[in-house]
């Protein structure tokens, strides 16, 4: 049951289980001084004519092994990831019953039928965007398979996520549909909804970027300032119903909120840093 499991965010050290924050202050003095150093150095090189190599950072050998020690930690761990779209509460209800599943062409099929069945547009309609759909393409392979998050929250207005929330169906149904009729047609199915995910990353190719993550949260902890590290992923593997931890709903509390207030304690640390350096 995913109750028993430890969830980690990546940008919060208080959520990091007591085997990775021993991990991570044991080598403290390298990320401290891995980060100290790389600062001085771009800063230096910022200042300079811009003519002479970039220096070695003599700690990039040890940070190095840092983060794959971190990244074997994290292959094991659960963490908060956060999924961009727009659902109707149908869907929402599916979700919530049977869990998360990769997308496929038979998951777009389903989704398109279901919307037929419940009125929103007719069959020649669905058969229409399942043509034009870019998993009918030589992209099937490298887009099946995937139901992809992003390890951060994200501003609902950000420009990264706005067509994932106004458009109905992802990009299997909008990203080469240039039906103008059609784009506005999906854009009245269904709410934006920001999900949380409990996602095992044992189901992800991402430990190393979640490693870099976490290494980059505990060294703000140490008072150095590294990118923040927010990387996307995807599981492989369908998810259970418990693995959806929340669904926020446009016009629900959290929903306009999310990474402006909500979660407590999430600062986006990029916000302003080139501004400041």
């Amino acid at each position: 049951m995913i109750e028993s499991v430890a969830i980690i965010d990546v940008w919060d050290v208080e959520t990091f289980d007591s085997e990775l924050r021993g991990d991570l202050d044991a080598h403290a003095d390298v990320i401290r001084n891995y980060m100290l150093t790389s600062r001085r150095q771009w800063l230096e090189r910022e200042a300079s004519d811009h003519t002479m190599p970039n220096p070695e950072n003599p700690y990039a050998g040890e940070f190095m092994w840092v983060k794959e020690h971190i990244m074997r930690l994290m292959e094991v761990r659960t963490i908060r990831a956060w999924h961009y779209t727009r659902l109707t509460d149908a869907e929402v209800g599916i979700l919530r019953q049977g869990g998360i599943y990769p997308s496929s062409l038979d998951t777009i099929q389903s989704r398109f039928a279901a919307q037929v069945a419940a009125g929103a547009f007719s069959q020649e309609v669905a058969d229409r965007l399942f043509a034009d759909s870019p998993y009918q393409s030589d992209q099937l392979d490298s887009r099946s398979n995937k139901f992809w998050m992003v390890s951060h929250p994200v501003d609902v207005e950000d420009g990264g996520v706005e067509l994932l929330l106004e458009i109905w169906g992802g990009e299997s149904a909008y990203f080469w549909q240039r039906d103008a009729a059609l784009q506005e047609m999906l854009k009245q199915i269904g709410r934006p909804r920001v999900l949380e995910v409990a996602m095992p990353l044992v189901h992800s190719r991402h430990g190393y970027s979640a490693a870099e993550a976490v290494v980059a949260t505990y060294g703000r902890m140490l008072g150095c300032r590294p990118d923040k590290h927010v990387f996307d992923l995807y599981t492989h593997q369908p998810l259970g119903p418990e693995h959806v931890l929340v669904v926020h709903s446009e016009g629900e509390s959290n929903f306009g909120v999310v990474a402006r207030g909500y979660p407590a304690g999430f600062v986006d640390v990029n916000l302003g840093r080139w501004d400041e350096e």
